[in-house]
């Protein structure tokens, strides 16, 4: 298959290309580095390009098979106006582009992220596909960026949304900032710690990716998380009793609004998401429980 994504130079996309190439498919990524310094193959071409702006990147589009949407400026930051605007634009601009570039009447299939985050903070209630979007920044984002994505159906695509939890992998993300804290014995929960944690496994995600794109009869919103989430106390103390470090230095939520201002909202609130579409499509993961999840991984 012909794949095009963007995002390619992100956490989740440089792993989704080399996933992609070794299964022996051809692969275009498109990013924001002037080259892709991690990935070198025959069958990977990469454009370096900004995707909020038309341009000959969308070339490349005439012909694919499947589209993965990963382009987006990252959360993990402080979220003044300008960068709120930076995280908008990089997302609703992208996806605009994308679905402006598909070929009319043209079997092929789009795969966009989206978040958990397109929930709220919804307490203890059990968040599948069907539950409403919530009404912070981040929701909002989720529901215009999908939004955006959906456009694509009115060409003859058939389009998947990926509903991300907390992605855990190798060499960055969740636990590239988590993992160093408990290593100098300063981890420890967020806040109460009672909020719930939607994680899932990087190998998770990839193999969901290639399932949804091959399963020619899913369609619209998926809940890319384990199917046990977990409060994020209990994330802490797994990551510690794995790492063979405490667990107890607690970041009061005061102090994490007052350190990163809006962001530190996103934190502190709860989905308690299950990937119940996932599940009845007949998707298996390889990872379902944390503690099995963290020891592969740390």
């Amino acid at each position: 298959m012909k794949f095009f994504i963007t995002g390619a130079t992100g956490f989740v996309g440089t792993y989704l290309c080399r996933n992609l190439l070794e299964a022996g498919h051809e692969v275009t990524g498109v990013g924001t580095w002037p080259e892709h310094r991690l990935i070198s193959h025959d069958q990977f071409h990469y454009i370096s390009a900004d995707t909020t702006q038309p341009g000959s990147w969308q070339d490349a589009l005439t012909d694919v098979d499947a589209v993965v949407n990963l382009a987006g400026k990252t959360i993990f930051n402080r979220w003044t106006t300008r960068y709120k605007i930076a995280m908008y634009d990089s997302r609703i601009l992208t996806t605009r582009n994308l679905v402006d570039a598909l070929p009319d009447g043209r079997d092929v299939v789009l795969c966009s992220t989206s978040a958990v985050g397109y929930y709220g903070d919804q307490g203890d209630a059990v968040l599948s596909e069907d539950a409403p979007a919530g009404d912070d920044f981040l929701a909002r984002l989720g529901e215009h960026w999908e939004k955006e994505a959906l456009a694509a159906e009115a060409k003859g695509a058939r389009v998947v949304l990926a509903r991300f939890g907390i992605v855990l992998g190798r060499g960055g993300g969740a636990l590239g900032k988590m993992v160093p804290a408990f290593r100098m014995m300063v981890g420890g929960p967020l806040g109460d710690g009672m909020q719930w944690f939607p994680w899932i496994h990087m190998d998770d995600i990839i193999a969901a990716v290639k399932f949804l794109v091959t399963t020619d009869a899913t369609r619209g919103p998926f809940n890319f998380c384990a199917p046990n989430p977990v409060r994020n106390l209990e994330l802490a103390k797994a990551l510690g009793d794995v790492l063979q470090r405490p667990a107890v230095m607690p970041a009061p939520a005061f102090m994490i609004r007052l350190v990163i201002g809006e962001f530190g909202n996103t934190l502190l609130a709860s989905q308690r998401a299950v990937p119940a579409k996932l599940l009845d499509s007949g998707f298996e993961f390889a990872f379902p429980e944390l503690h099995d999840a963290l020891v592969d991984l740390v």
